[in-house]
């Protein structure tokens, strides 16, 4: 599918270059420069995908994520960085992005990500509906990307709401992490890619009363992950 694509990033050149490509791609594309501009664009056009860079100046791309979800905008977030570490990724993630790609990037790899995350997207604007089910103390309602717990409503990113999905289909059951790779990414033979790895972190800081010792979220070493009601 094509589809509207907002790009918030404070660097001019990057900026049109991104636009010119995904604009060669059939996308129609919106520019934000800061995220003030970013977060009004996002409201008014109520895009797609957003292309979100962290270094933004003034409201920076965390506080950003943050106010988009706030809106209730659900289109996939990819955060464009320099920052590589594992506390930036999963702080963006808790916030409710979708995705990394870490500057300088390849932009085939951009474009396969950005396919993907519309794929995933696609049920959600063509109002394909989708479970609601419990987890331990929290009510997770998929289609509306969202988890409820105690009265408090904790949004979901869009891979974070595939995640759930596919574990929950069969509860109890090992899901390959490579088949999450391959299925909710479209990425194949990625053994060393952390996207999965990071979103699973994020998800249970959401759910898991205690995230450190998870009693539903659970990691089967060597194999993949589980759901357990």
């Amino acid at each position: 599918m094509t589809g509207k694509i907002l790009v918030i990033e404070d660097e001019p050149d990057l900026a049109m270059g991104l636009k010119d490509n995904l604009e060669f791609e059939g996308y129609t594309v919106f520019i934000a420069h800061n995220g003030e501009d970013g977060l009004d664009l996002a409201v008014k056009e109520q895009p797609h995908c957003v292309l979100l860079d962290i270094m933004l100046p003034g409201m920076d791309g965390f506080d950003t994520c943050h106010a988009i979800r706030k809106n209730n905008i659900r289109a996939p977030i990819l955060m464009l960085t320099a920052l590589s570490t594992e506390v930036d990724k999963v702080k963006g993630l808790d916030l409710g992005a979708d995705d990394y790609i870490t500057k300088p990037f390849n932009l085939k790899e951009l474009m396969a990500r950005i396919r993907a995350a519309l794929r995933r997207f696609e049920p959600v604007l063509t109002g394909k509906k989708r479970r609601k089910f419990k987890v331990g103390r929290a009510t997770v309602l998929l289609e509306r990307s969202m988890i409820q717990i105690e009265n408090e409503d904790i949004p979901l990113g869009h891979y974070e709401t595939q995640i759930l999905e596919m574990l929950s289909q069969e509860p109890g059951t090992i899901i390959d992490r490579q088949q999450l790779l391959s299925e909710i990414w479209g990425l194949d033979n990625e053994p060393m890619n952390r996207s999965v790895d990071n979103h699973i972190v994020s998800l249970r800081r959401k759910i898991e009363e205690d995230p450190k010792s998870p009693r539903h979220i659970i990691t089967v070493h060597g194999f993949g992950y589980k759901l357990v009601k």
